[in-house]
């Protein structure tokens, strides 16, 4: 049985802070839905209503895209072991990027990495638990190290090479605004 609640409780927090993996969806006002899974120590719960995560550079930049043209988001977070639980934080978010203000302040909640691409708070406005019960258990064996080699390698110069090269148009052709002036 599913229950809601208007702020994440403390025992929503933890649960959380205990997740190796967590997924987030977005989606523009057309076009594609967008669903990607993130881990690492990305994520940060501000406060009951508000939660910061650093986004790495990736293939695409779907996210930026669609959070600029709808707010919206939802992030899901499943347990893998012990007791099941999925949870779905559901709110309003926003794009950081390094020329916007907000960048030095979400920068010291995160360890510094050439891959970092973007930042999104999220505002929560719905906090939905359900069972899992279908959810199988999986064991965590440790975090991937190739993105973060990968972008030290490339350097800052290199990342932001990529950028242009790869992330600046979402799927469906609209501007992801990662190097602009204007959002």
């Amino acid at each position: 049985m599913s229950k809601r609640f208007d702020s994440m409780l403390e025992q929503h927090i933890q649960f959380i802070e205990q997740q190796h993996l967590f997924f987030v969806a977005t989606a523009g006002a057309k076009g594609r839905v967008n669903v990607s899974p993130k881990g690492m120590d990305t994520l940060r719960v501000i406060n009951n209503n508000k939660i910061i995560w650093l986004n790495y550079t990736g293939s695409s930049n779907e996210t930026s895209v669609h959070v600029q043209e709808n707010s919206r988001m939802t992030l899901m977070f499943c347990s893998f072991d012990k007791e099941p639980m999925i949870m779905r934080i559901y709110g309003q978010a926003e794009v950081v990027h390094p020329r916007d203000k907000q960048w030095k302040e979400f920068s010291r909640l995160f360890p510094e990495y050439n891959a970092t691409r973007q930042f999104f708070s999220l505002d929560v406005d719905l906090v939905q638990t359900s069972c899992g019960f279908s959810v199988p258990f999986f064991e965590y064996q440790g975090e991937r190290e190739q993105l973060l080699e990968w972008s030290e390698k490339k350097g800052k110069e290199g990342i932001e090479s990529f950028w242009k090269e790869r992330n600046q148009v979402s799927l469906d052709g609209l501007p992801t605004n990662i190097l602009s002036e204007s959002n």
